[in-house]
């Protein structure tokens, strides 16, 4: 079992179970490669997480055994797998503690989830007869952050150029927190909506959310949380969060890539226009017009991610089996391990939260006069495994006056030892183009 030794004086809680990693790792056949002669140390999991037998497993045996098309037919294998992709919903649902499975709408990942919102709104607004909290036109405003993906600033773009509404946004504090100081100028009575990163995915702060809720209710507007990075690493509870929607995805908490989720209140939902139409979203077709089936499947058109939702199902079931605290825990500590070692690396900016309170395992960083691509490169060839460059958040680059970034990112699988590896590579780096 890992041993960690916790740094800065951060508190011992008894009542978090301890994760015993180097049997997680079993579970991964992946972590087990060698890279170059080396040993892979896989620090990109804000990228893509990695995945367990269990999923793996999971994915096999429903092509294997119950490969057949959802919602459609009344023969055993189609039976089946409606069963199980209905199943997966449901534990998605408990999962971020959802009033009701009829509130997760299955994506194919987070981008395409905040862009269903988005063509949502941008369709209700040519529609009189539309519910006006998703109509928009000139004078209306919609707002988000610097700290933003990518997925989570061009589709309100897109969706202002089509409408006429305006685009505003919080900025980033030094120290790699929002800035909510101008939060009542910000937030006002021609907000719509506003649509926030919950866990940056390339400085890792995680957003306190509540001042801002209150005052999206006070306005009357609607809040989407980007939770692409808090989903998979910390418990999340939709009802304490008072979002209106939330997105995340299935490849980033274990699960397969092709899979993700839009959650939204039910009301909401009901309330939304169908964004794709086709076979599966209606209720009933007639060339002079059609009408739609009820939320989820309104956003559902066609065959869905199948296999993927049940690999997600499996995702879950493995997360919950750990417990989201202790994978927290666990992560947190790694994180504070993280930030003490590069404070030891000469050269090194740490950008964004350099404590580990109110923030993820995803650390950027900056090594004095190398390249992050050359950084990133190196540590390759020693078997580390970083991502380099904007990380889809070039804002924020462009914030701290940097072309790109080295980031490490870490899950349930990390281990001290790994940071170490990081550690040294760096310090290699250093050597090389010093």
């Amino acid at each position: 079992m890992t041993t960690i030794t916790i740094p800065r004086g951060m508190p011992q809680y008894d009542d978090v179970p301890r994760l015993d990693v180097e049997k997680l790792r079993a579970d991964f056949p992946i972590l087990g490669r060698e890279i170059n002669g080396h040993p892979m140390v896989y620090l990109d999991s804000a990228n893509t997480s990695q995945k367990p037998r269990q999923v793996l497993d999971a994915i096999r045996e429903h092509y294997e055994r119950h490969n057949g098309n959802v919602s459609r037919s009344v023969h055993t294998v189609g039976t089946e797998a409606t069963e199980a992709y209905e199943g997966a919903r449901a534990k998605v649902a408990a999962f971020i503690n959802a009033p009701g499975a009829d509130e997760v709408v299955f994506t194919k990942n987070s981008t395409e989830a905040i862009n269903l919102v988005a063509y949502a709104f941008s369709n209700a607004s040519l529609d009189p007869a539309a519910d006006p909290r998703f109509r928009l036109g000139p004078g209306d405003e919609v707002v988000i952050s610097e700290m933003e993906h990518h997925s989570n600033i061009v589709p309100w773009q897109l969706l202002c150029q089509r409408t006429g509404a305006t685009l505003r946004w919080f900025g980033i504090t030094e120290g790699g927190r929002l800035d909510e100081s101008n939060l009542d100028e910000l937030v006002n009575e021609r907000t719509k909506l506003v649509s926030l990163v919950h866990m940056s995915n390339i400085i890792g702060t995680v957003n306190a959310t509540a001042r801002i809720t209150e005052r999206v209710r006070q306005v009357g507007a609607l809040l989407l949380l980007d939770c692409s990075q808090s989903v998979p690493h910390q418990p999340i509870d939709v009802v304490d969060l008072d979002a209106d929607f939330i997105a995340f995805t299935g490849h980033k908490m274990c699960g397969p890539t092709g899979i993700g989720v839009l959650w939204g209140r039910s009301e909401l939902l009901a309330a939304m226009p169908p964004v794709l139409g086709g076979g599966s979203m209606i209720e009933t077709v007639a060339l002079s017009g059609s009408t739609f089936a009820p939320p989820p499947a309104r956003f559902e058109a066609g065959t869905p991610p199948i296999a993927e939702a049940v690999g997600l199902g499996a995702a879950i079931d493995y997360l919950s089996a750990i417990g989201m605290r202790a994978i927290q825990w666990h992560e947190k500590e790694i994180t504070a391990y993280a930030l003490d070692a590069l404070a030891t690396v000469p050269g090194l900016r740490i950008f964004g939260p350099v404590v580990p309170v109110g923030r993820g395992g995803t650390i950027s960083f900056a090594l004095d006069s190398v390249h992050p691509h050359d950084v990133g490169q190196i540590l390759d060839s020693v078997g580390v495994q970083v991502r380099v460059g904007h990380h889809c958040a070039r804002p924020v680059c462009v914030r701290y006056g940097v072309p790109a970034t080295t980031r490490a990112s870490f899950y349930l699988y990390t281990t001290t030892g790994e940071i170490d590896a990081l550690v040294r590579g760096l310090e290699q780096a250093r050597k090389v183009f010093g």
